[in-house]
């Protein structure tokens, strides 16, 4: 074996830590009250046009997409449809959306996929979604989290940065903070995990300034720079602890 060859293998795993069951625990029971049956702000009518959807979704903002949509899935509800559009239309569609010209090959690249292979269906398998061009692991688990229930939990931008900055899950790689998330989030809640995560992370722990004076899980947080706001925070220990 060669030097560098060992180095690699001999390299310790990064490492992850988790919050204690009981913290995670009322974190999410907060954020179920808050919010008890939460939805993705994605627009679509099928499981087609929710991957079609969430494709679409990488470095764009939902309202960006769903704008995009509404007229994409007026004319082109299915892959046999999409495919009809042909590259160029399918470009004038989601022109407005960043990275719209890779997105377009792999959308009509994965049409032809699920015309060819699935009847025209989307697969229910994660082995199968992420053989389709465009679609990774992240995206397969929103998929198969929202359009076919199963307890998956998509790790995106949002989700990473709450796991991480709450302490409900410290790792450096968005997969290793799903496979932390799927240890320390309790069953009951992990229907619905990839969503409050998300919420909170686009709506309350936002990435430049969190506004954890509006938190529900401020208490329980473990971020050590939790931000002031008028009324509702004092500071004690160096952190600023966030009133009920």
């Amino acid at each position: 074996m060669s030097a560098p060859a060992a180095q690699r293998r001999a390299r310790p795993a990064r490492s992850v830590t988790l919050m204690p069951a009981r913290k995670a625990r009322q974190i999410f029971e907060r954020l179920r009250a808050a919010n008890p049956h939460p939805r993705s702000e994605l627009q679509f009518g099928s499981p087609f046009q929710l991957l079609i959807a969430v494709m679409l979704s990488a470095q764009a903002t939902d309202r960006s997409v769903n704008l995009a949509t509404r007229e994409l899935f007026a004319v082109a509800p299915d892959p046999q449809a999409m495919l009809q559009l042909g590259l160029t239309g399918l470009k004038r569609h989601i022109r407005t959306i960043g990275l719209y010209n890779t997105k377009a090959r792999n959308i009509l690249a994965s049409c032809r996929i699920l015309q060819e292979r699935y009847a025209g269906q989307v697969p229910r398998e994660r082995a199968a979604l992420e053989e389709l061009p465009g679609v990774g692991r992240k995206t397969a688990n929103i998929v198969l989290n929202v359009a076919f229930g199963e307890p998956t939990i998509g790790v995106d931008t949002h989700a990473f940065r709450v796991a991480n900055r709450t302490g409900l899950v410290r790792a450096a790689t968005p997969r290793a903070v799903e496979e932390g998330l799927l240890r320390v989030v309790p069953p009951e809640f992990r229907r619905d995990a990839h969503h409050w995560l998300v919420l909170h992370g686009r709506y309350v722990c936002k990435a430049r300034r969190p506004e954890c004076a509006h938190c529900s899980i401020a208490r329980w947080c473990e971020y050590p720079d939790k931000t002031a706001a008028e009324g509702g925070t004092a500071r004690s220990g160096g952190v600023f602890r966030v009133a009920d």
